[in-house]
């Protein structure tokens, strides 16, 4: 049953100020270094070879980020210790009470429970098989869990249910197996578990499935899909709109950046809406993420360091509002997106300078943070980012 219904949004465009609090220190922290009471929780996956960790963290009224005590937390698997090309490796679920991560190094999911204070603790039976290679990429929506796998040999992706209990148990008849080297670098559930998506960035074509009532996939009569740009590489869908997606082209070649906008119609068919796919002039918007509300949609331009901020139109058209450089320093850019769930903060991955970014958003504004990034405790190779 679809219960959301599409938001009207207009064209017209505020220009918008947002004012930091008066009381905040140069990275919005009190005298003793707290971002004040927690309105929230990110997580990254560290990625780290041998023991992989997460590293969590504090978020403050401002969006301001402080460590968490304790962390960063042990996940259970292992990880790579080098970058991984997908989006979601790292996700949260049953409204913020579990942890979702990859562990690239050991082919297996990690579970662990979110504590009131934002502490982790793996779930019994973590860490589980990712049912591939290499998992790079999770999707999860009450109770069912996707996860594209990546790796030689068993490149695929395979279904889940999450248990109360934050138990993974795979679906028999879930794995749709991908030819080798076909790179999936994301895998996306709709608001009502009736379609799924999943992009391969190295092939350039995008998969695009209906779901069952017992969790298992039905390919789109035209599924795999060739995409409207190469490398397709982050997507989400609208979470006011089961039916519409947005997947970011980020292999186009310098300044050519485009993100696509579909249909997804009853029986899984991508149908591109208006002059799709929408030009940012950027290079390589790999990550994509939709506010709550579903007026704005962020997409991380890693190549040229910039975030482009589009208005979403009721029909799901998309209008370029801005570009914002990322950071005053060159070759500083993000290797992932979330937004905070009231929308109102943005963050990034900043894997290269082991740091995650703050911005302040306000219809469609951007704005970095004093102080951004803020550091983290991973070792290069984090991958994925998640708020909750």
């Amino acid at each position: 049953m679809r219960l959301l219904s599409h938001m009207s949004l207009s064209f017209a465009v505020l220009a918008v100020v947002v004012a930091g609090p008066a009381n905040a220190s140069a990275h919005g922290r009190t005298a003793d270094g707290v971002a004040g009471h927690s309105t929230g929780y990110v997580y990254l996956d560290n990625n780290t070879a041998g023991t992989n960790t997460i590293s969590g963290f504090s978020r403050g009224p401002n969006g301001a980020l402080t460590a968490l005590p304790g962390s960063p937390f042990v996940a259970g698997g292992a990880g790579l210790g080098a970058g991984i090309a997908s989006q979601g490796a790292i996700r949260t679920a049953d409204g913020g009470q579990y942890l979702l991560a990859v562990d690239a190094g050991s082919n297996q999911i990690s579970v662990l429970r979110i504590g009131a204070d934002g502490s982790l603790t793996p779930v019994p039976g973590s860490p589980f098989a990712s049912g591939g290679v290499e998992p790079d990429s999770i999707a999860v929506n009450n109770g069912l869990v996707y996860v594209s796998n990546t790796g030689a040999g068993g490149t695929n992706y395979t279904g889940f249910t999450l248990s109360p209990g934050g138990q993974l148990h795979p679906i028999p008849g879930s794995t749709v197996t991908l030819p080798d080297g076909s790179g999936p670098g994301d895998v996306v559930l709709n608001g009502d578990n009736t379609k799924l998506v999943g992009t391969r960035v190295n092939t350039s074509l995008i998969d695009s499935f209906t779901v069952g009532r017992d969790g298992l996939l039905t390919a789109a009569t035209d599924s795999p899909l060739a995409a409207q740009g190469v490398g397709p590489f982050g997507s989400a869908f609208r979470p006011t709109n089961p039916d519409q997606l947005f997947v970011a082209n980020a292999h186009n070649g310098a300044g050519l950046g485009t993100v696509s906008a579909y249909d997804d119609l009853r029986d899984g068919t991508l149908s591109p809406i208006g002059a799709s796919p929408f030009a940012n002039s950027q290079t390589a918007p790999c990550w994509l993420v939709v506010s709550p509300d579903g007026h704005y949609l962020y997409a991380l331009d890693t190549g040229s360091a910039e975030i482009s901020s589009y208005a979403i139109a009721r029909d799901g058209t998309l209008m370029l509002l801005s570009n914002t450089p990322i950071s005053s320093t060159p070759g500083v850019t993000g290797t992932d997106i979330a937004l905070s769930s009231d929308g109102r903060t943005l963050y990034l991955n900043m894997a290269k300078v082991d740091g995650v970014g703050e911005f302040a958003v306000h219809g469609g504004t951007v704005r970095q943070l004093p102080g951004s990034p803020a550091p983290a405790s991973g070792s290069g190779s984090t991958v994925g980012i998640t708020t909750s």
